[in-house]
C-alpha cells in the first residue's frame, strides 16, 4: 500500500509498504476513504531533524472496515467509520470521565508505527476508537457519503479539526450572552467559531488576517474580524468590547505571541481555552491572570468524547464543518499537500487514496 512518511523538515515522501494486518483481537483494519493534512503536521515539517528512518504521518481518517479481530463486537466489515486521532478503549477511568486522550491503554496516531495518511490502517482498540456512520433511521451511510462529497468532508473533520475547535469552546464554557474571541484563522480556529455559534455565543470576534479564511469565519458565525496582531490587535478587541475584553478567548495557534494576545484580550473573570499545540515551553500565568481571576484551560481534544453526537449532527445536516477543506489531492501528492498548506495556498488539504 501507499503511505506517507516524513524524513526531516520539508522532506515528505509517499512510499510503498506492506499492507497492515490484525495483530491483537481488538484490532480492525480499515480501507481509507479520506484522510488529510493537519496544521499540527506543519510543526515537524518546519523543525524535524533529518533521519534515515521516516516517521509515519497522519492522524485523521475515515474509512471502510475491511477486517475485525475476534474480540471486536461493535463493527462489521463494510461499515463506514470515523476514527478519532487517538486510539482508546473507551472503558478505562479516564475515558469514562471524558478524557480519552489520557486512556490508560491508548495512544496517538501519527506515531508508534501507525500513520493515517495511508491506503489502509490497522486500528488498535477498534471498539473504543471507531464510530460507524449511520443515518437517523439506523441505516448505513456508504463510502460515497450516500453521494455527497460535502458529507464526507464534514465527517472527516470530526476526526480532529472540528472537534478540537468544539473542545476549545466546551472547555471555555461558551454559552449565551457571551463575547468570544477566537485567535487564529486556521481550520481549528474556524471550527472554534462554528462551535461557539452552536453553543450560543452572542458575539464572536475572529482574530485573523487572511481574508479568504476570515470570510468563511463570518459564514460560520463570526460577528467581527480583527486582522491586526500584537498590541494593536489587543487594543482593537478591547475597543470592540467597551474596554472590558472577552468573556472567553479560544487560542487555536499554539505560538507564544498568540498566547500573549489571549492574555491581552480576556476580561476580568474570563477564561482562556487553548487548543493550539504549544510550541513554547514557558508562558506567564501570574500577574494579570491571577489578579483578574482568569481561568486557563483547554488541552488536547478528547475527540472520542464528542464523536457520536457530532456525527449525528453532521448526518442530519445541522452543521457543515467540512467547509474548512478547500483543496483535495491524491494521496500520492501528499508532499505537495504539505507544501501548499505551509505556503498558505490551502487552508486544509483532503487526501484521496
Amino acid at each position: 500500500m501507499k503511505a506517507t512518511f516524513m524524513y526531516g523538515a520539508g522532506d515528505v515522501r509517499v512510499e510503498t509498504i506492506p499492507d497492515p494486518r490484525l495483530i491483537e483481537p481488538t484490532d480492525a483494519v480499515i480501507r481509507t476513504v479520506r484522510s488529510c493534512v493537519c496544521g499540527s503536521d506543519l510543526h515537524p515539517y518546519h523543525s524535524k531533524e533529518a533521519s534515515e528512518q521516516g516517521s509515519p504521518m497522519g492522524h485523521e481518517v475515515m474509512g471502510v472496515v475491511e477486517e475485525v479481530g475476534a474480540a471486536v463486537t461493535s463493527l462489521r466489515p463494510g461499515d463506514l467509520v470515523i476514527s478519532s486521532f487517538t486510539y482508546q478503549d473507551n472503558t478505562c477511568e479516564f475515558c469514562r470521565e471524558g478524557f480519552h486522550v489520557s486512556c490508560l491503554h491508548g495512544g496517538f496516531f501519527g506515531g508508534q508505527g501507525i500513520g493515517l495518511q495511508a491506503e489502509f490502517v490497522r486500528v488498535p482498540l477498534a471498539d473504543g476508537t471507531l464510530v460507524a456512520v449511520r443515518a437517523a433511521d439506523g441505516s448505513a451511510v456508504d463510502e460515497t457519503g450516500n453521494g455527497s462529497e460535502d458529507l464526507l468532508a464534514s465527517l472527516l473533520s470530526l476526526s480532529d479539526v472540528y472537534l478540537t475547535g468544539y473542545h476549545a469552546a466546551t472547555m471555555g464554557q461558551v454559552g449565551p450572552g457571551q463575547t468570544v474571541t477566537v485567535i487564529g484563522d486556521g481550520a481549528v480556529g474556524l471550527s472554534a467559531v462554528l462551535a461557539s455559534r452552536q453553543l450560543g455565543a452572542d458575539r464572536i470576534i475572529l482574530m485573523g488576517r487572511h481574508a479568504s479564511r476570515t470570510d468563511l469565519g463570518r459564514e460560520f458565525g463570526a460577528t467581527d474580524v480583527v486582522a491586526e496582531r500584537g498590541d494593536e490587535g489587543i487594543a482593537l478587541v478591547r475597543d470592540l468590547t467597551g474596554g472590558h475584553g472577552s468573556h472567553v478567548v479560544l487560542e487555536a495557534v499554539g505560538h507564544h505571541p498568540a498566547y500573549e494576545q489571549a492574555v491581552g484580550v480576556v476580561r476580568a473573570g474570563g477564561t482562556i481555552s487553548r487548543v493550539g499545540v504549544p510550541q513554547y515551553r514557558e508562558a506567564p500565568i501570574g500577574g494579570s491572570l491571577f489578579v483578574n481571576n482568569i481561568t486557563l484551560t483547554g488541552g488536547t481534544a478528547p475527540v472520542r468524547r464528542y464523536l457520536e453526537s457530532a456525527t449525528a449532527q453532521v448526518v442530519a445536516g445541522e452543521i457543515n464543518p467540512g467547509r474548512v477543506f478547500d483543496v483535495a489531492m491524491p494521496l500520492t501528492q501528499a508532499p505537495a499537500a504539505y507544501a501548499a498548506m505551509d505556503a498558505r495556498e490551502a487552508l486544509k488539504v483532503m487526501l484521496v487514496p
